[in-house]
């Protein structure tokens, strides 16, 4: 799952097509492109090494980004970006993050990795609490710990399942967190700018490793290995065209829709089985963000202004 923020402004859509409905089959069809992004990634680094397709993917993104960035300042805008240390910190944790999302997809099961990163919206209403100072009911805090045993059913504990992708996948979801409470702190920071910073971040990182481990890839790949940024990124314009045209409590459960596709393509394309733990897991891990979610919306209404966990229910799924 998945690195960066929907890249608000980025698209239009003629005003006649607006609309609840509209907004929720661009959010179906926006998670599922994720989802074949994810499919597509976990095939290729079968055979490509992760620096590799950091580098391909994020080179193919910025290309697509450019006429964004451009149309937003280009290199003047980017330089006069806001806070400069707390903008490389979110280019650390996204270039990290995307990497261990890779690495444990690798080894993993595609359903185990995307439930790790389910648990997204739950370690940052936590993070909220004692990072933020924000404000979280008793009610909250049990949503919490259950999504936490969600994530124990999913690991399900033992001398075989503690293994190092697995690890991996749950350091990276927790690192999303983490970049989700940053990408809140920039909120003034124009969304080609964030995706500008952390792309390119990426694409370097891959430049620098993927000499180690070059395969040279044939045309049919090296299209593959584009297409997994382009993919990604016409995702993440999908998403947030939806939250544009919907409310965000109407469209936003569907991108648990993940968990679906994740189970379908690991079945079809990798032979992966289905596992009690995992089913039992993702489906306490949902239930917990979506209460979780439902609260913050109902609290949003309340009282005006959204809260960091709301926020992350809004992007968890942008990432690739």
């Amino acid at each position: 799952m998945p690195t960066s923020p929907s890249p608000s402004g980025l698209s239009g859509a003629p005003r006649r097509l607006s609309g609840p409905i509209l907004g929720i089959l661009l959010m179906m069809l926006g998670i599922f492109l994720f989802s074949v992004n994810d499919a597509l990634g976990k095939w290729l680094v079968g055979t490509y090494s992760v620096s590799m397709v950091l580098l391909f993917r994020s080179f193919a993104a910025l290309v697509l980004l450019a006429p964004f960035i451009r149309r937003d300042g280009g290199l003047a805008g980017l330089r006069a970006a806001p806070k400069p240390l707390l903008q490389l910190t979110r280019v650390l944790l996204a270039t990290i993050e995307v990497g261990c999302f890779y690495w444990a997809v690798r080894s993993l099961p595609l359903a185990d990795v995307m439930t790790y990163y389910l648990a997204g919206p739950i370690y940052v209403a936590a993070l909220s609490a004692t990072v933020l100072k924000e404000r979280i009911d008793r009610q909250r805090w049990i949503a919490i710990l259950v999504g936490f045993v969600g994530v124990v059913f999913v690991l399900n504990p033992s001398a075989a399942s503690l293994t190092p992708p697995a690890l991996v996948a749950i350091a990276g979801s927790m690192i999303f967190s983490v970049l989700m409470i940053v990408t809140r702190q920039l909120r003034g920071t124009k969304d080609s700018t964030l995706l500008a910073f952390s792309t390119t971040a990426a694409m370097t990182a891959g430049a620098v490793t993927a000499p180690f481990a070059w395969v040279m890839p044939g045309l049919r790949d090296f299209a593959l290995l584009s297409l997994v940024g382009i993919v990604a990124l016409v995702a993440s314009l999908c998403v947030n065209r939806s939250l544009k045209l919907a409310p965000a409590s109407v469209v936003v459960p569907y991108q648990y829709t993940m968990i679906l596709w994740a189970v379908l393509f690991g079945w079809l394309f990798f032979g992966d089985g289905l596992k009690w733990h995992v089913i039992v897991g993702a489906a306490i891990i949902v239930a917990a963000g979506l209460f979780i979610f439902l609260r913050e919306q109902r609290d949003a209404r309340a009282k005006p202004g959204e809260t960091v966990a709301e926020e992350v229910g809004q992007t968890m799924s942008a990432q690739p």
